[in-house]
């Protein structure tokens, strides 16, 4: 019991140490990428890419987005990393949808990537790609934020109350972080099913 005790704790502190700015800002920039009708990609790997899926779901849904998540499409993206490599896979999907200076990129990811220590080197090259063309880049990540965090237009950190526990609670509130986006009236266009059931 103590440690069901523990984390459900951390997980209280990581919710009460969010930045409510860093938050609206990054809502501001979805609602601006959404009002130009520019497509939003949705990257992630591991977790993170199950995240990304979900998300796209609500944000097409929920809030009216063109949304898509590379990884969804496993034949291109087994193509692509043994055609020409892990560290490639998202840039060069991303090219393939011709991404442009009205779409937004946001990034789920643990660590936000890092290509000294050879971290999600695709998340940073699909970065990279999105600075050339202006397009929009946003992030939920965790620990210090990475790559990600340096380069995003608006990043969401997730704060760190427990070094072991890093990658569960970020990838845990990768998820809170959305369902609040998808949930905001500058973003929510359409209700949900079990809100409007009486």
């Amino acid at each position: 019991m103590n440690f069901v005790r523990q984390y459900l704790e951390e997980t209280q502190k990581v919710a009460a140490q969010l930045n409510a700015a860093a938050l609206g800002k990054v809502v501001d920039e979805l609602a601006a990428v959404r009002e130009r009708r520019g497509r939003l990609f949705i990257l992630g790997v591991g977790g993170s890419a199950a995240n990304a899926s979900h998300a796209v779901n609500d944000f097409r849904k929920i809030c009216g987005f063109e949304a898509y998540a590379p990884t969804d499409n496993v034949a291109e993206l087994t193509a692509r990393t043994n055609d020409e490599g892990w560290a490639t896979v998202l840039s060069e999907w991303l090219k393939g949808s011709r991404l442009d200076a009205g779409d937004g990129v946001l990034i789920f990811s643990v660590g936000g990537g890092d290509l000294e220590k050879n971290v999600s080197p695709n998340l940073v090259n699909a970065i990279q790609l999105a600075k050339r063309v202006g397009a929009t880049i946003l992030g939920i990540v965790g620990r210090d934020g990475g790559y990600t965090a340096r380069e995003a237009t608006a990043c969401v950190v997730i704060p760190t109350v427990n070094p072991a526990h890093v990658t569960p609670h970020s990838e845990a509130f990768q998820a809170v972080v959305w369902h609040l986006f998808v949930s905001h009236p500058k973003l929510k266009v359409n209700q949900t099913k079990w809100e409007g059931t009486k």
